[in-house]
């Protein structure tokens, strides 16, 4: 590649060779450390970021002579647009990272939490088995007596369970709701325990009480 600066096309060849250098500049250091950032294991870390540095040189390089056989001081102008590449890059890159880590941890909440609500909704109707079948409020009555510390102990866990999921039949993300549901399950679970349901639980709507 060779170029000519007379006339409006050597400024737009330059302006080429600097958009290709400022983008590989900060993309080789971005990448690299992201691939340091990583959780692979150092080895596989270092061998990532000294392959992304590797390849912004081979472009960064051969631009930076092309241009400065030609003129001079357009290479010495690319080598300066670059380092101030790769320093905004170096200075970017842990917001970046950041950013894309807070994603995928929401994405990864909305999951479970969706999950949840699932465990939710089923951990309510088995509760409401106890309060609205008059049959099973005989055979146990400790489930609907907040005297009980078990059952008082369930009634808070459904409560905080409400407060961080909104409605059952909507997951949430906040990352608190997925344990708080497996804390009303257990809760329920003990319960149950107390007013003397057998471990295989209450028959299901088909054998219910009439």
């Amino acid at each position: 590649m060779t170029l000519s600066l007379s006339g409006a096309l050597a400024a737009w060849q330059f302006l080429a060779l600097a958009i290709l250098v400022a983008g590989a500049a900060f993309a080789s250091v971005y990448f690299a450390r992201k691939h340091l950032a990583a959780k692979d294991g150092p080895s596989e870390g270092a061998d990532g970021a000294f392959w992304d540095v590797f390849a912004g040189l081979a472009v960064v390089v051969p631009a930076i002579v092309v241009s400065s056989s030609t003129w001079p001081w357009a290479g010495l102008a690319l080598g300066i647009l670059a380092a101030v590449a790769a320093l905004a890059a170096l200075a970017a890159a842990p917001r970046l990272l950041a950013r894309q880590d807070a994603r995928r941890a929401s994405r990864e909440t909305r999951r479970m939490n969706e999950a949840a609500a699932t465990r939710h909704r089923s951990a309510l109707a088995r509760w409401q088995q106890y309060e609205l079948d008059p049959g099973f409020s005989i055979d146990y009555p400790g489930m609907s007596d907040p005297r009980q510390p078990e059952t008082a102990a369930l009634i808070r866990a459904i409560k905080a369970a409400e407060r961080l999921g909104g409605r059952a039949d909507r997951a949430c993300t906040d990352a608190a709701y997925a344990p708080a549901v497996e804390r009303l399950e257990d809760a329920l679970a003990a319960a149950e325990r107390a007013a003397g349901v057998t471990p295989a639980g209450p028959p299901g709507p088909d054998r219910a009480h009439r």
